[in-house]
């Protein structure tokens, strides 16, 4: 049985995004909680690249009456992933993170958060270790704030703008910590996923469906509330948005403990704080920052570059409207790769492993 679960183990940690090996096994024990022997193997089988059910039975040589029960039932229990794509409904292994864990979100329990917490550290340090960076974090709604160019990626209303299909899960890290006896005071339903096809998550949901105009009204709670827009390190091809927050977000919190760098990407703006207009009121600072980067200064309040990630969310509230984002400079953008496959092959590069499909 730990052969199986051991093999899985590497082939996870043979995708771009990384499940390494701990001193003590816990992602092991993390594989068995998860899948059953057999499901197990029949994860080593699928590969990263998206198949038919019916291209999966001809590889495998498994009658698809008998094979497509078994793969429903693993999209179910979120140990494979599934999409839409040109009409047809299609499976694949996915990674550790972001994948498998997030789809644990009906499954978590107790233990099964024990377990996690003590494989955190190992996980999000050999993560957050190689680029290009996991997500990327998404300014507050940039359009009505700034006069100068702000592109397609950096807007996450013209990410959705071409969706036809919405669903909004509840955050798994909040159940997280909620289960550890640290509820969050912030929402709960505000994971989106959204696709270009109608009907993409009929088959599959994992939360509410919901119309675009509801979507956009959860991300514009999610500002109010102070909560950091992520979503995919890419330039194209986004299917999420999180909305996270500082306590319960276990990319911000690596990102925050651990020496990670590439967990997060930020965006490519940074705060700046008019002192003439500050009222130090101390709001910035006490309340909306994530990430301590607003801080007292001779009666007023600065911005700290290098850990201000752009996010935005301390400028809605500011009560003498002193805090405005701006572009940094150059030298210090960055610009996501182009899609989820580029992505991809430069992780896998950054690592020095090479893709396979199998």
């Amino acid at each position: 049985m730990t052969d199986v679960y051991k093999r899985l183990a590497e082939k996870l940690d043979g995708l771009p995004n990384g499940f390494p090996a701990s001193d003590s096994g816990v992602e092991l024990k993390i594989l068995k909680r998860i899948y059953t022997p057999e499901e197990a193997e029949m994860a080593l089988k699928l590969r990263p690249i998206p198949e038919t059910a019916q291209a999966i039975s001809e590889r495998l040589g498994i009658p698809l009456d008998e094979l497509q029960p078994i793969l429903d039932n693993m999209v179910d229990k979120g140990q494979i992933g599934s999409a839409k794509m040109k009409g047809e409904q299609v499976y694949m292994v996915v990674p550790f993170v972001v994948g498998i864990f997030e789809f644990q979100l009906n499954r978590l329990d107790k233990e099964m958060v024990e377990l996690i917490e003590e494989y955190g550290p190992t996980l999000m340090r050999t993560v957050g270790q190689f680029a290009p960076a996991l997500l990327r974090v998404v300014p507050v709604n940039l359009q009505t704030k700034l006069e100068q160019q702000v592109l397609p990626y950096e807007d996450i209303a013209a990410m959705m703008e071409g969706a036809r299909a919405f669903q909004v899960v509840n955050c798994i890290c909040r159940k997280e910590r909620a289960l550890q006896g640290k509820p969050c005071k912030h929402s709960m339903e505000v994971c989106l996923a959204f696709a270009n096809h109608e009907g993409a998550f009929d088959k599959y949901a994992k939360g509410r469906i919901i119309s675009k105009q509801e979507a956009l009204n959860i991300l514009a709670k999610a500002e109010e509330e102070g909560l950091v827009h992520n979503t995919y390190n890419v330039r194209t091809g986004q299917m999420f948005v999180c909305n996270c927050c500082s306590c319960c977000c276990g990319i911000m919190r690596g990102v925050k403990e651990f020496n990670a760098p590439y967990l997060m990407a930020r965006s490519n703006f940074v705060a700046a704080i008019d002192q003439d207009a500050c009222a130090a009121c101390g709001v910035c600072a006490d309340e909306r920052c994530p990430m301590e980067a607003i801080v007292e200064d001779n009666g007023s309040y600065k911005v700290i570059p290098e850990r201000c990630i752009g996010c935005g969310v301390c400028a809605p509230t500011c009560p003498t409207d002193s805090i405005k984002l701006e572009r940094r400079p150059e030298a210090a953008q960055t610009e996501p790769p182009k899609n989820i496959v580029e992505w991809y092959f430069q992780r896998a590069a950054s690592r020095g492993i090479q893709l396979r499909i199998d």
